[in-house]
Parts: structure tokens; C-alpha cells; sequence
């Protein structure tokens, strides 16, 4: 997966991608929520996540005191341990990862705590979301990393143009 193209691609389109997103937000067709899981279903019969990984590679989610007391507890460990292994608090006083990319992340792209991964990490690139012209700045910022979701806002400005 050629992951600057995607990136060049959605730096190029950010005006273009804003503006159909605000159009959404404006004015959205009754359908929208059935069109965005239509193309979200479509989107990932392609994309293979784990050709990519940039997520885990560039950006790291935010742990919910559940993410926390969930994972810890797979880990056998003290959440508190937990944190201070792995976590620390962000300017917006968020908790996150000390360090990129993922300490999760295995070799071959796959996650070595999946079926505890954080709720933000499940639900990224958030392309099924309902209502999704609630999240258009998350979801621009998300075209330039995640590939899906650049292809996903593309699919999308084609569908709602017919």
C-alpha cells in the first residue's frame, strides 16, 4: 500500500473532501446513514488494514478508564501499572500511549491485544458511524492517515453526486 500517495492524495483534496463534508453537515439526504455503511462495507471489502497499520504506526488513541481496567486485566496486571508503563497524559489531559508506534503492534500488522484493543482503535477510521457529518474535522484529519477512510470520503462524493 503505497501510504504517501494516499497521503498526497488527501493533502491535495482536503478543500475539495472539507467542503462536501460541510455540505453534508448543511444539508444531509435521508439516506445517509444507510449510504455511509453501504460505502464503509465497500470500502473494507478493499482495503486490507493490515497491508497498512499507520494508525497504530502514527497516531495513538485515547484510553478510557474502561480501555485501561480491560486491558490490564487481560494483561494481568494493576491498571495503575498499566499506566505507567504504557500511558501518559496529553495536553488536553488525555490518556495515551508514551510512544509510537503501538507497543501492541506486532511485526506483521496485527494487534497483540485485539480483542481488548482500546474502544477508539475499534471504532477507528469511524467511516460506519451514524450521523457522520458530526465528526468532519476527525474525519479529514483521518483521510490524510488512514487510506480507507481517503477512499471512503472519494466513494462518498461519488455516491450523493449521481
Amino acid at each position: 500500500m503505497d501510504l504517501e500517495f494516499y497521503k498526497n492524495q488527501a493533502l491535495q483534496k482536503q478543500k475539495e473532501h472539507k467542503k462536501f463534508l460541510e455540505n453534508l453537515k448543511k444539508k444531509p439526504p435521508k439516506n445517509l446513514d444507510y449510504v455511509v455503511q453501504e460505502v464503509h462495507d465497500e470500502v473494507f471489502d478493499e482495503v486490507d488494514c493490515l497491508s497498512c497499520a499507520n494508525c497504530c504506526k502514527t497516531t495513538g488513541p485515547l484510553y478510557t478508564e474502561k480501555d485501561i481496567e480491560r486491558i490490564a486485566k487481560h494483561l494481568r496486571m494493576k491498571p495503575a501499572d498499566f499506566e505507567a508503563k504504557f500511558l501518559r497524559i496529553d495536553e488536553d489531559n488525555d490518556k495515551i500511549l508514551q510512544n509510537l508506534p503501538c507497543f501492541f503492534l506486532n511485526e506483521d500488522n496485527t494487534c497483540s491485544i485485539y480483542e481488548v484493543r482500546p474502544k477508539a482503535c475499534r471504532e477507528y477510521p469511524h467511516t460506519d458511524r451514524k450521523k457522520i457529518y458530526q465528526i468532519n474535522n476527525l474525519m479529514l484529519k483521518n483521510t490524510v492517515i488512514c487510506p480507507a477512510a481517503f477512499t471512503f470520503v472519494e466513494k462518498m462524493m461519488k455516491n450523493l453526486s449521481k
